[in-house]
């Protein structure tokens, strides 16, 4: 909350009041915290989860259209989020990333005035003295910062071999809109870190964290300068790829010049044809990239959407390869520790191979089963799903008898909707990486197939771990030596307990439940009274704003009874 005392007389550009903004942030998710506890937890629990469920499409719409006319209002972080959001088409409804969609550019452009203060500021001179020119209109404007066309002054075009660049400048004012959203987020994930729905898949908390360090570094313009470099050094020999060159005599922390390296935009299937491209051949090599990027070098782009990923036709048309894809916006990377990619390497495999047993050791490996998950019925599903529907892609889904899904549902609909996944550290960019690669690749091919892909990627991954395969072999023999040599020490244990009468059997299954059943009841009038009262408060406010406040208001005391009487359970 410093950080919001702090700025909150600063005139930052449609950022209005920084606290007044805070407060905003918080009413929007409280309200739709306790619209989503209200009828996703509480209605089903008192046998209304019909009611629930009829509702659910237009309560999702009208949350969606909520948050996109205050993603677009304020701008900053939010804009982010919603970027997410409209991405994860992998557990949200359709309802929420339709809406979503396009967020991006909504974001209203800064006037130039502002941007060269800032950057003239920054440079320490006027732009006419460090430019041969700079274009007014911005070629793109985006949530953190703004992007021109320029060219380099010929002195600095013949030192540096670039003659038209792109100058991107930070949006005046945006540190102090990150401090405030990002003050905001905390405190919404603390609240979810009480929800034992949410706390037990994920560590809220830590994953504002992890987005607020990947924020933080977004808007330092010398590191995404470094990823940029760091970027092109993995790609160095490999003629698939390109990066634009950094001007390093024209960069700081909030100004970042660039190669014009702008070339036909990677989902724009009719300018591609035109340039003698199918769209159809880009999207494995797309796939591939990304994959190697994840699985390979543990160093990635984490936001491949498709404003920053260009095809660029080779400049002779005589060459092996006559095209490339030339990434940019280098702002939001994400970095897998070896660890973590030696399981997803496994898990790349067992699903190429449709290992639904080697699928669970390998989603255990990474982190993502809950600990306490019992895996048997979710291998069975896994192993049944691979067999009917492996190496499918989208457009064979499609094609599929909805019969067949429901049969499948019915038959391991429990499993389904127990889903014991969490996500762990680290994986948010991940997972928008992977969401946004696959969605890039099938607006490319209707029919693209990752299997396609993922297949020949996997056996060269297979043929790499086999490798390592006296290692493990080894390192199994010990492990087993090592168990067989104290077995009849724990055995002599054993029988000594059993003997003396200390052996005792405990089932804490049992006892949570016992436990469980008594909160629920120390719980059940509360809840009653808690939406009585908040229920009446909603639907009295639209004609007596003062009572129906009062009464939301008073709904406070019983929900806090609640909670206090089931602390335990969360």
């Amino acid at each position: 909350m410093a950080s919001v005392r702090r700025d909150r007389a600063d005139p930052v550009p449609g950022a209005g009041n920084t606290r007044a903004r805070y407060r905003r942030i918080l009413r929007f998710a409280a309200w739709h915290l306790a619209v989503t506890w209200w009828f996703e937890l509480f209605l089903p629990r008192i046998g209304l989860v019909r009611v629930a469920e009829r509702t659910r499409a237009k309560r999702m719409l009208r949350f969606a259209q909520r948050f996109h006319a205050l993603a677009v209002d304020l701008g900053g972080l939010m804009i982010k989020v919603g970027q997410f959001l409209s991405s994860r088409l992998d557990v949200l409804p359709p309802e929420i990333t339709k809406e979503l969609e396009g967020l991006q550019d909504e974001v209203p452009p800064v006037p130039f005035s502002a941007i060269r203060s800032l950057a003239e500021a920054e440079l320490g001179a006027p732009l006419e003295k460090l430019f041969a020119s700079v274009e007014e209109t911005p070629i793109a404007a985006a949530s953190l910062g703004q992007a021109h066309r320029a060219r380099l002054l010929p002195g600095d075009a013949a030192d540096t071999g670039l003659d038209n660049v792109v100058l991107k400048v930070q949006r005046p004012g945006i540190d102090a809109i990150v401090d405030v959203d990002l003050a905001a987020l905390r405190k919404v994930g603390g609240w979810l870190s009480h929800v034992r729905l949410v706390s037990d898949r994920a560590d809220m908390p830590a994953l504002v964290e992890e987005f607020a360090q990947t924020s933080l570094e977004e808007i330092d313009y010398l590191h995404e300068a470094e990823n940029s470099v760091r970027f092109a050094d993995d790609f160095a020999d490999d003629d698939r790829v390109g990066v634009p060159d950094v001007v390093w005599e024209r960069t700081t922390r909030r100004v970042l010049t660039l190669e014009d390296v702008t070339a036909i935009k990677i989902t724009d299937a009719e300018a591609l044809r035109a340039a003698g491209i199918d769209p159809a051949q880009v999207a494995p090599v797309f796939a591939s990239v990304m994959f190697d990027q994840m699985f390979t070098n543990g160093f990635f782009h984490a936001d491949p959407h498709p404003g920053n990923i260009f095809v660029t036709p080779a400049a002779v048309a005589s060459t092996e390869r006559p095209w490339k894809l030339t990434f940019i916006d280098f702002g939001m990377m994400g970095e897998v520790p070896a660890s973590t990619r030696s399981g997803l390497r496994k898990l790349l495999i067992a699903a190429a191979a449709r290992d639904g047993k080697g699928l669970m050791t390998a989603i255990s490996d990474v982190g993502v089963l809950v600990p306490s998950a019992d895996t048997v019925e979710l291998e069975r599903a896994m192993t049944h799903l691979f067999a009917r529907f492996g190496g499918m892609g989208f457009a064979d889904l499609r094609e599929v008898d909805p019969r067949e899904f429901r049969d499948f549902a019915v038959e391991f609909g429990d499993v389904v909707r127990s889903l014991p996944f969490q996500l762990p550290e680290n994986f948010l960019l991940i997972i928008r990486a992977m969401s946004l690669t696959s969605g890039v690749s099938s607006s490319l091919d209707a029919r693209f197939n990752l299997w396609d892909s993922v297949e020949p990627y996997a056996a060269q991954l297979l043929r790499d771990e086999r490798g390592n395969i006296v290692q493990d072999l080894a390192q199994q023999a010990f492990d087993a030596a090592g168990l067989a040599l104290g077995l009849p020490k724990r055995l002599e244990g054993l029988l000594t307990r059993i003997e003396d009468g200390s052996l005792s059997v405990a089932s804490p299954r049992l006892e949570r439940q016992v436990a469980r059943l008594d909160r629920t009841a120390q719980r059940s009038a509360s809840a009653l009274v808690f939406g009585a009262l908040l229920i009446a408060g909603s639907v009295v406010r639209a004609d007596d704003l003062v009572l129906g406040s009062v009464l939301m208001i008073a709904s406070v005391v019983p929900l806090l009874h609640g909670l206090w009487a089931g602390r335990s359970g969360l």
